[in-house]
């Protein structure tokens, strides 16, 4: 037999040094190691055993010193294997984000399906991060012997099984013990084997299919999808519907002539909290061979709904951007759910848009992809606009249920007539009245806390955070300054200045202190608080919603996590709050952002029989992305949207990409990146041909982060592969003169100006 040689990708490698390492595969290990396999390798001059992720298998060449090449020590089962078509998305993550393979291949695997490096009798073997979680599964084999007689447990314990196989679980249920079933088992009567245990996360959401009336609106926009659904190759398309105007009830036909198909089905949605509401939907209409990956599961939960798609017993999986990676096989039909939302971005590496995953995904799987929101980013449209897309649209509510009246309330006459509070009078004369006719409310308020800044009255000092260069921000129920990027806590609350001794001022507000206010004005009121603060228990988004949708509160005061995607027939009123700070943000995407928050919460209202109303509370009522919002016109902002663009050269006229820098010392940092933009500079000046504009170096919106300093370079350029090359190039260059000693970088192709 001839030596087998492994080409492996290490884990903990930085990206300037993430290559593949050749590896002798032992005799012991040979047929169990393939591309995709996880090993455990021997690495460094200590051989300190590291996972690694196998990329290809080759023959050890004729004449080759192998004896040079360091053994494998251990393989992992070959369930654990990548397959064929995550290995691609692998390669493609790599290439696409330059992040190192193993931060691709955590990724697309969850984190109870990875291996780590243990130690058994002195040998370094592979352990898995999460013990299985399996159950005890009885079944039935051959006739019980009518000598000795058989008792009434062993006649019950047969009785039960011989409708089909039975867990321990459901037959201890049933009242029959383990020491019946063990002696059944040695008279060879039924059998016992251990398998992955089932996890029905939606046993109480009952089965029941309703028939799916479309309006003739909506039976137009199936028609023109389906297609592109039934041609077995891969289209993409994007729905475009007023809020309300029932995308979903297209969803659910698109899925169920997915499953007519033989097919399977994966919906992506930008929230947590927007899933328990799309789950019961697909669970009341589809039953229980739905899947769910999100980041509320905990890892055994998320292990298990991953190994139930992976083996082929889920038909539909619904999820955040990560569940974009799950093992669906025979994939037909992807839809991407509030497509214009931020969260489809990946923060931290591999900083992967979940779009491009998906559009990877339907041409791998000949698929129909389809993107839909009421407010979809200016790229997505102005791909359908020029063709790239089908472009199908919805322009009137389900059911004709008109679109809320929308009112603008002036903050600067509130305060000149003498109103301190952030509640307006008219906001809280509207919420009485919602109280007093039994209907709900809905307040939007972007930030959380209780006041957003802490200021000296005599210096000016602000107090800031010590390891980010941001303010604090107080909150009131742990009576302390916190910092929302890095956690660092201050207690007991700061009265006087560290700076002078002067008295500190709190201003500004967020949910909590809004939440004081309404309870202060409305003492009747019943009001449900949904921030990141509030909802860190786990299940909190679904318990919360679902005593809302009970009307168990009167108002929900939150931040954008209630801005999209809910429905509540009860909900007639919704405010808008401090949306002025939003307005006059950085980055390109910043009106982009705030017209599709704006006009997504304002879609909240008037849902169902009763009619909607909103009122948006701002210093700048005339501000025209905030009066388009409020007439809800995509068609007029995307217009000027687009212009805007196209003068100021962003995309989709260019790609954008940050080359972020980090280090300990500022000067140092400042210098690498200056130096990493000279380099792209040289080479850049030997390939005219290829489009690019370098700005900067600057320091990032937040220049100071958990205690490194972070400066940018801003490239507008073609994301193709020659500008790729060029970019690794330029990498390769840096860190041949030791720059990543000082500075860090990071790649971003989805920023829209800052990481």
């Amino acid at each position: 037999m001839s030596l087998q040689i492994a080409q492996a990708a290490v884990d903990d490698a930085t990206i300037h040094f993430d290559k593949l390492y050749s590896y002798c595969i032992p005799p012991q290990l040979v047929g169990r190691v393939w591309p995709g396999s996880m090993v455990l390798v021997p690495f460094g001059r200590g051989n300190k055993p590291r996972m690694a992720v196998v990329l290809s298998v080759e023959e050890c060449p004729e004449g080759a010193d192998a004896q040079k090449l360091k053994t494998l020590y251990d393989a992992a089962p070959a369930e654990a294997r990548l397959t064929p078509d995550l290995l691609e998305l692998v390669h493609f993550l790599k290439e696409r984000t330059f992040c190192t393979w193993f931060e691709a291949v955590k990724a697309v695997i969850p984190y109870g399906a990875q291996y780590r490096a243990a130690e058994e009798q002195g040998c370094p073997v592979m352990q898995s991060r999460l013990s299985r979680s399996t159950e005890r599964l009885y079944t039935l084999a051959g006739e019980l012997p009518e000598k000795p007689k058989p008792g009434p447990r062993q006649l019950a314990a047969m009785e039960a099984l011989s409708t089909g196989p039975k867990t321990a679980r459901q037959l201890d249920e049933a009242g029959i013990s383990k020491a019946t079933l063990d002696t059944l088992c040695k008279k060879g009567v039924i059998t016992a084997a251990e398998q992955d245990k089932s996890l029905d996360l939606f046993a109480d959401i009952p089965f029941d299919p309703q028939p799916l009336t479309l309006s003739p609106e909506q039976q137009q926009a199936f028609a023109a999808l389906l297609p592109n659904l039934e041609d077995d190759k891969p289209h993409a398309a994007l729905l475009h519907g007023v809020t309300g105007s029932g995308k979903t009830v297209v969803f659910l036909k698109l899925i169920e002539r997915t499953l007519e198909l033989g097919r399977r089905a994966l919906v992506l949605v930008p929230e947590i909290s927007l899933t328990p509401q799309m789950i019961r939907r697909l669970k009341s209409t589809f039953g229980s061979r739905l899947a769910v990956q999100h980041s509320a599961l905990n890892n055994t939960e998320r292990l298990l709904q991953w190994r139930m798609i992976q083996q082929g017993n889920a038909d539909i999986v619904v999820g955040t951007r990560s569940a974009v990676f799950s093992p669906l096989q025979n994939l037909g039909l992807i839809i991407v759910d509030e497509e214009q939302e931020h969260t489809y971005q990946s923060e931290s590496a591999p900083r992967y848009d979940a779009h491009d995953i998906a559009k990877k995904r339907a041409v791998m799987e000949n698929a129909l992809l389809l993107f839909a929101s009421a407010t979809p980013l200016t790229e997505t449209y102005h791909a359908a606009q020029s063709g790239k897309l089908k472009l199908v649209t919805l322009t009137h509510r389900y059911g004709g249920c008109p679109l809320p009246s929308v009112d603008f309330i002036d903050m600067r006459a509130e305060l000149t007539a003498g109103n301190p509070r952030e509640v307006s009078r008219r906001l809280a004369c509207e919420l009485q009245e919602n109280l007093d006719n039994g209907e709900q409310s809905i307040l939007l308020l972007n930030r959380r806390g209780y006041r957003t800044i802490g200021m000296c009255a005599d210096c000016g000092h602000v107090l800031k955070c010590p390891n980010c260069s941001v303010p604090l921000v107080y909150h009131k129920p742990q009576q302390a300054l916190m910092c929302h990027h890095c956690g660092h806590t201050v207690h007991p609350l700061p009265i006087l200045c560290p700076e002078c001794g002067g008295k500190i001022n709190y201003s500004g507000f967020g949910t909590q202190r809004v939440e004081e206010e309404l309870a202060e004005l409305l003492p009747n009121a019943r009001i449900l608080r949904m921030d990141q603060d509030s909802t860190g228990k786990k299940n909190a988004h679904e318990t919360m919603l679902a005593q809302f949708a009970r009307h168990e509160y009167d108002i929900l005061l939150g931040t954008q996590m209630v801005a999209k995607g809910l429905d509540f027939e009860k909900v007639t009123l919704v405010g808008v709050l401090g949306i002025d700070s939003l307005l006059f943000g950085q980055g390109f995407r910043a009106y982009e952002s705030v017209f599709s928050l704006v006009t997504q919460v304002i879609g909240r209202g008037g849902r169902a029989a009763l009619p909607g109303r909103a009122l948006i509370q701002t210093a700048v009522p005339d501000h025209p992305i905030l009066q388009l919002a409020a007439a809800q016109d995509y068609e007029a902002y995307y217009r000027e949207e687009i212009t805007f663009r196209k003068f100021g050269l962003y995309p989709p006229f260019c790609a954008f990409c940050v080359i972020g820098f980090v280090g300990a010392q500022e000067g140092a940092v400042f210098l690498a990146a200056q130096r990493f933009g000279a380099l792209l500079a040289e080479r850049a000046a030997r390939n005219p041909g290829l489009p690019l504009r370098i700005l900067g170096p600057a320091p990032m919106n937040i220049t100071m982060l958990n205690g490194k300093f972070r400066y940018k370079l801003t490239l507008k350029c073609r994301n193709d592969a020659a500008f790729r090359a060029l970019l690794r190039e330029t990498l390769d260059a840096y860190a041949k003169e030791k720059l990543p000693q000082k500075a860090s970088v990071i790649v971003d192709f989805n920023s829209d100006g800052d990481l």
